[in-house]
């Protein structure tokens, strides 16, 4: 397939008009790159023709965008199952870039670009920048990972589209990064919140404030995270903290950014077009139901992907943003419905512990989740890091304090937990993703 076709004319330049369009040529712009996609799909992706013959569907049976809620899922399994390039619908010739996911449980999932998909990730990402305040006049430290892993290119190509300096520190080595934040005038980050939160923590050993630091913004992703979490960072950093959404079977990051009013994140939905459904019944809701975030991409040639299950638990905004962008936001994702775990019959999320640990003074942002059974009853301990004024305090003020948190997270959870104090450090930080649940049980 040629050169994508940009239907507004607009072509890459002047990418962020596409933030404020109109929403009825939105609406035909999503319509015409659907049925092209589904086309091509069909023709190109034996699995994804298998599904639309089961049901008896053919691509001129798009007629509406409506018509999208007929099309069969995507599910994680099947990237796996047609490892490693089954789901491509370009010849390798047209391919450019190949990533891959970690590969924790099983083969890996592979994800493909022709030259204009790269520059279509490059253009959802310089969005992205626009919605956090960015432009070209900033400096951009990018401690996302380089390699097989989405985050690190991603993030570099759309900072350089900006026409930002970008320092492509990748993850790790903590003491040069903030060598490198505090020498090179640094004026935004990139990376989890959780490595950030280790950023801030460690330079505070190193003697260096990050607080006086030209640093304003951080554009953090990869990992839940809680608006809690938030309002710890902000203050203990001075900047602005942006959540941005992304995943590797779609583009990578640059699906969804928050924007300077910091209440939801926009979709870039003249790429990704996004569907809210019950996660029992598969049943679309309608904007403003809770439910499971479904994307579709539309303008993805190497391996296009029609309505992915992210297992992402959110819900469509439907009030318009003061910002004055089109495109329709997302709430915060705080959760995934495969990283609940059931403790007594009562299901719960690690974003609902971390609300009730955070909300309460004297802990620190960092915590794990163990997991254990004993005589065949699951028990749960919470393990929260206090800060060392807390620790060295007399017994009984922390006994206070386990019961404060342990009212906080059963307020919430409506079970109780048992709570553990331990010292600053003790939680093994990560340079990546958090790991914050320990499930013992079956071992």
């Amino acid at each position: 397939m040629g050169k994508i076709e940009m239907e507004m004319g607009n072509g890459f330049d002047s990418v962020s008009a596409m933030d404020y369009l109109p929403v009825d040529k939105l609406r035909s712009l999503q319509f015409n790159r659907l049925k092209k996609i589904v086309s091509r799909s069909y023709d190109r992706v034996k699995l994804f023709r298998d599904r639309m013959d089961q049901r008896q569907l053919t691509p001129a049976d798009i007629k509406s965008l409506d018509d999208i809620k007929n099309l069969p899922f995507t599910i994680k399994t099947d990237l796996r199952d047609t490892y490693p390039f089954g789901l491509f619908a370009s010849e390798m010739k047209d391919i450019v870039r190949l990533h891959a996911s970690s590969g924790t449980t099983g083969k890996p999932i592979v994800v493909a670009y022709t030259k204009e998909d790269v520059q279509v990730w490059a253009n959802v990402m310089q969005r992205t920048f626009a919605c956090c305040g960015l432009n070209k006049s900033d400096i951009i430290q990018n401690s996302y990972g380089y390699g097989l892993f989405t985050g690190g290119l991603g993030a570099h190509y759309g900072a350089e589209t900006l026409g930002a300096t970008v320092i492509p520190t990748s993850g790790g080595n903590t003491e040069r990064q903030i060598m490198v934040m505090k020498d090179f005038g640094v004026t935004a980050i990139c990376c989890t919140p959780s490595y950030f939160l280790h950023i801030i923590e460690r330079a505070g050993e190193m003697g260096i404030d990050i607080r006086d630091l030209p640093l304003k913004a951080g554009v953090f992703g990869a990992e839940p995270w809680t608006e809690s979490m938030r309002q710890r960072i902000e203050p203990a950093a001075g900047i602005k903290a942006y959540d941005i959404y992304g995943l590797s079977e779609i583009i990578g990051p640059g699906v969804a950014s928050a924007c300077s009013t910091q209440a939801g994140l926009h979709i870039f939905e003249d790429y990704f077009y996004p569907e809210i459904i019950d996660p029992q019944t598969g049943e679309v809701l309608p904007d403003g139901t809770e439910g499971e975030l479904v994307l579709s991409t539309l303008s993805k040639w190497a391996m296009p992907i029609i309505r992915y299950r992210t297992r992402d638990i959110t819900t469509i905004i439907t009030e318009p943003c003061a910002c004055g962008r089109t495109i329709r936001r997302i709430k915060r994702i705080g959760r995934r419905s495969d990283d609940m775990f059931i403790i007594r019959g009562v299901n719960v999320f690690p974003s609902q512990i971390e609300e009730g640990l955070l909300a309460v003074e004297g802990t620190l942002p960092h915590y794990q989740i163990i997991l254990t059974r004993t005589k065949g009853l699951d028990q749960m301990e919470i393990q929260v890091e206090v800060t060392a004024d807390v620790f060295s305090d007399k017994i009984r003020a922390m006994e206070d304090l386990m019961k404060k948190l342990s009212k906080s997270v059963e307020h919430i959870l409506g079970i109780r937990a048992a709570i553990t104090l331990v010292e600053p450090h003790t939680i093994q930080r990560s340079e990546g993703k958090a790991k914050r649940v320990i499930d013992n049980r079956q071992m």
